[in-house]
């Protein structure tokens, strides 16, 4: 079986797996970072996404093959590493920007993606950059309300 070297959350890892393997069952199943959530299995609901390079990606369909050298970032690598929430996560706490939770890890990951490339973003950006996270609770306001919180003191050398 292949082996792959993983730049996760600032730490290397060496895992062995078949080369389509998705990357969510590697953090999940043999890393136990359970952050990024099956949720569709199919790269449209969002619960899955990781940060690849900064950038939000899915990685429920995301083969370990494909990953090379890129930085993952996972919910779990954006706290400090002296246990300080990330601004984003911050934000979301202030602002009660959950509900049930499920989509949380998505919509947070989605934000700091978000933030990586535009620090400042309008309602439409930001709604643009959810578009593929999806919320049946209706969480909606208070998440952009927290991305747009978090944008107020967000820098983007933090993720």
């Amino acid at each position: 079986m292949p082996k792959y070297t993983l730049n996760i959350n600032r730490t290397q890892y060496l895992v062995e797996a078949e080369s389509d393997t998705p990357l969510l069952y590697i953090l999940r199943d043999y890393l136990e970072l359970i952050g990024p959530r099956f949720g569709c299995g199919l790269s449209q609901c969002g619960s899955c996404n990781v940060l690849l390079n900064g950038s939000a990606s899915t990685s429920c369909m995301l083969p370990v093959s494909s990953i090379g050298d890129a930085e993952i970032k996972t919910l779990e690598g954006l706290a400090s590493t002296s246990g300080k929430l990330h601004v984003v996560q911050e934000a979301f706490v202030k602002e009660q920007a959950a509900q049930c939770g499920y989509c949380l890890n998505g919509m947070v990951m989605a934000a700091v993606g978000l933030l990586n490339k535009n620090p400042n973003p309008d309602d439409a950006e930001i709604r643009n950059a959810l578009q593929m996270n999806l919320c049946r609770c209706g969480a909606h306001t208070r998440i952009i309300r927290a991305i747009k919180t978090a944008a107020k003191t967000f820098k983007p050398d933090q993720s």
